[in-house]
């Protein structure tokens, strides 16, 4: 159930970008039932990581302190409608809403102003339609090699959390 305190938490948060070296005011927060258990701030430029997005950062905050993979029941709240990678995060984690703040039509216009080498080009259109292509259509050439090896790892892996449990 949506809680404006939680959405203004995570614009609170982007807006402490503006006093971080390296950090992008871009901020999420994930709550479960009615606390919140993860915050992120985008610290791509600091950490030299493309995926220090907010959303992905405060995943992974809710993973570490809830122990757990596993965020279902959980909702997300973010300054910005999430890219395609965060929505990918947002999947696998199990999150089951999402409230945001600006659209990404409205950041992509606000960030407009910027001159071409302050901005790193993130195209989220073209993210979100790459993404969905089958790995032969993309755009990105890709090959497959040594699958054969790689599967006989993933089936000892299965063949050991089976014996496991």
């Amino acid at each position: 159930m949506y809680d404006e305190r939680f959405l203004r938490r995570a614009i609170a948060l982007s807006a402490e970008a503006l006093t971080r070296p390296g950090c992008e005011p871009f901020a999420a927060v994930v709550v479960k039932e009615g606390r919140i258990v993860g915050e992120g701030i985008n610290r791509s430029q600091l950490t030299h990581d493309p995926t220090s997005h907010g959303e992905t950062e405060a995943i992974r905050e809710a993973c570490r302190n809830l122990a757990s993979v596993d965020l279902r029941g959980c909702d997300l709240y973010s300054s910005c409608e999430p890219c395609a990678l965060c929505v990918a995060a947002m999947e696998i984690a199990g999150i089951a809403r999402l409230y945001y703040a600006a659209g990404l039509g409205q950041s992509n216009a606000a960030l407009a102003a910027l001159p071409e080498a302050a901005r790193f080009p993130i195209d989220s259109g073209r993210l979100r339609a790459q993404c969905g292509l089958p790995v032969e259509e993309r755009a990105m050439p890709a090959r497959q090699a040594l699958a054969g090896e790689a599967v006989a790892v993933i089936r000892a892996w299965a063949d050991k959390a089976r014996a496991a449990r």
